[in-house]
């Protein structure tokens, strides 16, 4: 079936509200506050994965991971189930391409600007790799499989390096690339196509939006003072009250 968005632009826009308010809504402090903590006033104060690890230790920083990462994954789900049947009209580029990538990237948005914590979230690396983890298997469902094996590489770099942000950063292009060149092999002859630029597009927006907020952590790796994530101390971690 046809879909044409000169008629049903709106539906882009009820997707980017209410996706921008999922990803506003933050399982670091929530979680924090299950424990009676402030997780901004702990720590790096990124209410993210890697600070929770650290101030709560890996089990808790594993809870958030995932939680975060289904946030980035499911609204995208969603989109695809509702809209995998349709093409944009005139062409044969799935509606559902674009709207499952579109949503993540509202998602990621909110998670890293929301409005309910005055524009100062997280960083987006677990959402945003949940949502290529969780798209992928749209693709076809052994990339979950894969997917999986390769959040563990990343989780295996992180533990022999001890960069934790350079590992996620890492595996963030690698994902978007992973789609980018399925992407290209679907679409290779309908590259001049503006609705199949916007695939692209998006992709490369998700990945500066996460390079973008891990820009400090970049200016000190390159000065080499990052923080080291030892994931040692964090299995050590003593739970707190």
């Amino acid at each position: 079936m046809e879909w044409e968005l000169s008629r049903q632009w709106w539906q882009i826009v009820v997707m980017a509200v209410v996706c921008y308010l999922i990803g506003c809504f933050n399982f670091a402090r929530l979680i924090a506050g299950l424990k009676h903590k402030d997780i901004t006033k702990m720590g790096s104060g990124n209410p993210g994965t890697m600070n929770m690890s650290r101030e709560f230790g890996l089990k808790i920083g594993i809870i958030t991971f995932f939680c975060d990462a289904f946030k980035g994954g499911i609204p995208a789900l969603v989109s695809y189930f509702i809209y995998r049947n349709y093409v944009f009209a005139g062409t044969d580029i799935a509606v559902s391409d674009f709207t499952r990538y579109f949503c993540g990237l509202c998602v990621i948005v909110g998670h890293i600007f929301p409005v309910t914590m005055k524009f100062r979230g997280g960083k987006g690396i677990a959402s945003t790799l949940g949502l290529f983890w969780i798209n992928l298997g749209c693709e076809n469902p052994w990339f979950l499989l894969i997917g999986f094996a390769g959040l563990w590489l990343i989780a295996f770099y992180i533990v022999a390096t001890e960069w934790g942000s350079m590992g996620s950063l890492i595996g963030v292009s690698g994902f978007g690339l992973w789609q980018g060149i399925l992407f290209w092999l679907r679409y290779r002859g309908e590259l001049n196509n503006g609705y199949a630029a916007a695939l692209f597009l998006l992709i490369l927006a998700i990945n500066l939006l996460t390079w973008c907020a891990h820009h400090k952590n970049i200016l000190r790796l390159l000065a080499g003072e990052e923080h080291r994530t030892s994931v040692k101390k964090m299995l050590h971690k003593k739970k707190k009250a």
